[in-house]
């Protein structure tokens, strides 16, 4: 293990034992205590992010929801494009709302597309590069630099199998994309798909792009809907996993009848987060880790108190994987 690791993992450690922990009405509602300085958020491993379909049922709008991602206590904020388009389409400013992002103590450090980049049709492809286009440059005006690219467009059952060196091509287009328009699109995997839904099929696709910015965009969900085993996460490099979608899953149902909608806040469930918390962080490494869920159960609630629940857990799991590996 390195000094820088070590360092890290001490370091967390500590604070999950050795301070106080807060003595906020957190508890009282159910909201998981974490050490005072963990919830400070010094520097360190991770920075915390609201995927914004944690909070999305109640269809807010952007400017709510980065609103909500402030006050709850987040670092960033993970916007969907399309909620973004909504927002230009009824007259709203992105100048406007980089301002309102960036005052509210935000960044943007991720955004949710749809582009067919992978689609086997040429003409789909090209089109779904161009949407990509408009898209990245959208996301560039309220200071975003990365962007989601999931097999939209190969993803479903009756989708035929791609092969990887050809993803991998198509995968690169897109990059060449992400290089004019300053936003690097991180290859998602996606659990339930026909094409990209194992951890080695990503993998290999990054790794054969011949593109120094090629980067995947994983989600604990997603691997293990997949059927990948999490040890896998061991072997990316700092460059290969910057923001990583965080979540739980319950032990019923079982992989093949999971979905979306039953992914819980991270510790909730029975996937193994501290062991992938400790795989993905430390060495020097600065990782945003997202919360994503899509939990219809949480839609009902008030968005705020979802959002400042979530926060919390995520910091817990990180305390906790801090102490185990200690």
């Amino acid at each position: 293990m390195s000094t820088d690791r070590r360092s890290f993992i001490n370091s967390a450690a500590i604070c999950a034992t050795g301070f106080a922990l807060r003595s906020s009405g957190a508890a009282a509602s159910g909201i998981p205590t974490v050490p005072a300085i963990i919830q400070d958020k010094p520097a360190g491993a991770f920075r915390y992010c609201l995927n914004t379909s944690t909070i999305r049922e109640p269809k807010l709008g952007i400017e709510k929801e980065v609103e909500i991602a402030a006050a709850a206590g987040y670092d960033a904020i993970e916007p969907w494009i399309p909620t973004l388009r909504e927002f230009t389409s009824a007259g709203g400013k992105l100048s406007d709302l980089r301002k309102r992002i960036s005052d509210a103590g935000l960044t943007v450090e991720s955004a949710i597309g749809f582009a067919q980049w992978i689609a086997d049709d040429e003409k789909q492809r090209t089109d779904a590069l161009e949407e990509a286009r408009r898209d990245m440059d959208l996301l560039r005006e309220i200071g975003g630099r990365r962007m989601a690219a999931p097999p939209v467009g190969a993803h479903k059952s009756d989708s035929a199998k791609i092969n990887l060196p050809v993803v991998a091509d198509r995968y690169r287009a897109l990059l060449e994309v992400g290089d004019q328009a300053d936003v690097v699109p991180q290859l998602e995997i996606w659990g339930f798909s026909s094409n990209l839904s194992r951890l080695g099929e990503v993998m290999y696709v990054i790794g054969e792009t011949g593109h120094p910015k090629a980067c995947l965009l994983l989600d604990i969900y997603h691997i293990y809907k997949g059927g990948s085993d999490f040890t896998g996460l061991n072997l990316l490099s700092d460059s290969a996993l910057q923001v990583f979608h965080i979540n739980d899953y319950p032990a019923v149902p079982g992989r093949a009848e999971i979905n979306d909608a039953h992914r819980v806040y991270p510790g909730d469930g029975v996937a193994p987060v501290s062991s992938i918390l400790n795989s993905i962080g430390g060495n020097g490494r600065s990782i945003v880790l997202s919360l994503e869920l899509f939990n219809r159960d949480y839609w009902k609630q008030d968005p705020l108190e979802v959002a400042k629940t979530g926060l919390a857990k995520m910091q817990a799991a990180v305390a906790k994987a801090a102490v185990e590996r200690a």
